[in-house]
């Protein structure tokens, strides 16, 4: 494992990526900004559907935002769930009224977030998704301010607790 700021994990099956989300959204903090970065398929909507699980959102309410842009669910903290493959531009983005949600109490889960980087605040815990085969992917955690550090600290400490009592 690495520094608090980054993390790099590699998972073996898609109950393992379920796991980690799980583990995310228990760690969760209020105002905590999650960028999601992969290609299609690599996982990012099911792991917002089980980070938002650990965030006492039922599992079948989430459902990728791909044609609605932005789904709001109620759980222990608020969650907005952010797609931002098929807008156009930047200015698409904010005008949902993403810098609002970005600063509030709630935990904002952006995928494609790589196409909006540049107005993404710095505190923000980036997860990037690589496919490294059929079930199996690479995933890299990268803190960039006080809230996504003690996240990513948190899930350090909670993936070390578990493979102790595994």
């Amino acid at each position: 494992m690495e520094s608090s700021s980054e993390l790099t994990i590699e998972l073996f099956s898609e109950a393992e990526t379920q796991q980690l989300g799980r583990m995310l959204g228990e760690a969760a903090q209020p105002g905590l900004v999650v960028a999601l970065v992969g290609n299609l398929g690599a996982g990012k909507t099911r792991f917002v559907q089980a980070a938002a699980e650990g965030l006492d959102v039922p599992r079948e309410a989430v459902n990728s935002p791909t044609f609605v842009l932005i789904h709001e669910y109620e759980g222990r903290l608020p969650v907005y769930h952010f797609d931002t493959y098929r807008l156009r531009d930047v200015d698409e983005f904010l005008e949902l009224g993403a810098d609002e949600y970005m600063s509030g109490e709630g935990v904002c889960f952006i995928e494609w977030a790589d196409r909006m980087e540049e107005v993404l605040p710095r505190d923000r815990l980036t997860i990037t998704f690589e496919i490294t085969g059929e079930l199996t992917r690479r995933v890299s955690l990268a803190a960039g301010g006080r809230v996504s550090q003690s996240v990513l600290q948190s899930l350090i400490n909670r993936s070390r607790q578990r493979g102790e009592a595994n």
